[in-house]
């Protein structure tokens, strides 16, 4: 089973859960279960790790290293 197929699970689970605890998630209590957080956590947690493991894209790059020439200093340097 990959991330995406666990991660598919994990929000099917969640949706059972908001189902299965409609008082928990009513207009009168605007609170989440604990569970609930910890699985909102677990999703974004994921979502962050995809998009950090992605290049950076090359116009990004190119973007950086003119603003690098224009300024006379590498940009991460302060």
């Amino acid at each position: 089973m990959d991330e995406d197929e666990t991660v598919r699970i994990s929000l099917a689970e969640t949706r059972l859960e908001l189902e299965r605890e409609p008082k928990l998630h009513s207009p009168e209590n605007h609170s989440l279960s604990d569970l609930t957080q910890k699985r909102i956590g677990m999703h974004l947690r994921a979502m962050y790790d995809t998009i950090v493991q992605q290049p950076v894209p090359d116009r990004f790059r190119d973007l950086i290293a003119r603003m690098d020439d224009a300024s006379g200093q590498p940009f991460d340097e302060k």
